[in-house]
């Protein structure tokens, strides 16, 4: 394989390769807790042509660009339809995350399996759509004395494929 060149796609991916690439766009969050915001976002998904999808995700304050949240990890779709996720967060948060994807509704529903951390997150579910050359997706969270509500949503345009 010549150098720049991407490996060849693991056949176990290709129900999922609507996913692959750049995505940026915008998205707000909120809880009960915390006061509501906009932000900035860009999500990474891309393959080293094994059985699994890199993810990486950074977002920015709306306004002035300032960071805020990162987060990276690793997608393992099984050819069944289920899938594991494991992600890390820049706030020391880690996810272990199970669910399913339809290739034909270009859509992967997660629901954590386990989430160890500091903090006081109990649960979080997301879920993530591809419609044309949007990705949309939620995030529902759920901490001690809230159960798992919305907490995120976000709509990004393809920016590069892969």
């Amino acid at each position: 394989m010549a150098e720049g060149n991407p490996p060849p796609l693991h056949p176990v991916l290709q129900p999922l390769s609507f996913l692959l690439g750049t995505w940026r766009g915008q998205g707000e969050g909120g809880f009960p807790t915390i006061q509501s915001f906009k932000y900035g976002e860009e999500i990474k998904l891309w393959h080293s042509g094994k059985p699994v999808i890199a993810y990486s995700q950074k977002t920015w304050k709306a306004a002035s660009g300032e960071p805020m949240h990162a987060e990276s990890g690793y997608w393992r779709p099984k050819p069944d339809g289920s899938i594991e996720v494991i992600i890390a967060q820049s706030t020391g948060l880690a996810e272990v995350q199970k669910g399913i994807y339809d290739a034909e509704r270009k859509m992967v529903q997660l629901q954590s399996d386990a989430v160890c951390n500091a903090s006081k997150v109990l649960s979080i579910g997301r879920v993530f759509e591809v419609k044309g050359d949007e990705l949309m997706y939620t995030v529902e969270m759920g901490i001690h004395g809230h159960d798992q509500q919305p907490h995120l949503r976000a709509v990004l345009k393809k920016v590069t494929g892969i």
